[in-house]
């Protein structure tokens, strides 16, 4: 048995050749037995024009920096953990940027529907993930360091305080992490955008000639 591919107008045109030796049950039962791979091979096909295994290297480069990162913030202001620190965006966005990065690579290895299913849910979370980030490291930007939010009379303040090297080195690095979300906004809108069309493209009719 051999199947032959055509597009022609718009229209992807199946062909399987079946001997004529087979029984008419038998070719009913290796029709049905090849109609659902056959359609998923060419949807996840479809997918893979957004080469996932790329856009997931991506996220899993960026989710490993965002997790050290995290590391080693945490270890700094042990005593008086900045905004960024204190959210935890750095080890929650990390973790699921190396979870979804992990299922688009895997997406570009096996021809599955139902992973290229999970990785739109998965890059959804990114999304919206991102745009929390955002919010948290502009958040970051606009206000003081922890400790320093205050000058009343008597107060006593730390002495970085009056130095601005410290605001300057942090602001850096949040405005860094918002690159970062963008970066990683725009691959899971593409993963998602691709994997939708795949998810939503029309199943196959058959016709036995």
């Amino acid at each position: 048995m051999a199947a032959t591919v055509t597009d022609s107008g718009g229209v992807r045109i199946i062909m399987e050749v079946i001997p004529a030796t087979d029984t008419p049950a038998a070719q009913q039962a290796s029709s049905s037995s090849l109609s659902t791979p056959v359609a998923s091979s060419f949807r996840v096909h479809s997918f893979r024009r957004a080469q996932p295994k790329a856009l997931g290297a991506i996220h899993i480069v960026t989710g490993i920096i965002r997790f050290c990162s995290g590391i080693i913030l945490t270890t700094a202001e042990r005593d008086i953990p900045s905004i960024t620190v204190a959210s935890g965006v750095l080890f929650w966005l990390g973790l699921l940027l190396l979870v979804t990065g992990s299922l688009l690579v895997e997406s570009g290895k096996r021809e599955n529907i139902l992973l290229v299913k999970t990785c739109c849910i998965f890059s959804t979370g990114v999304v919206l993930s991102t745009l929390v980030a955002t919010i948290v490291h502009a958040t970051a930007i606009t206000t003081n360091l922890p400790g320093c939010e205050h000058n009343w009379p008597h107060q006593l303040r730390g002495e970085d305080c009056f130095y601005t090297d410290r605001k300057i080195l942090s602001d850096g690095l949040n405005l860094t992490f918002i690159i970062f979300c963008l970066l990683e906004f725009c691959i899971a809108v593409a993963a998602l955008t691709f994997g939708y069309a795949a998810i939503k493209q029309h199943n196959y009719k058959h016709m036995v000639l």
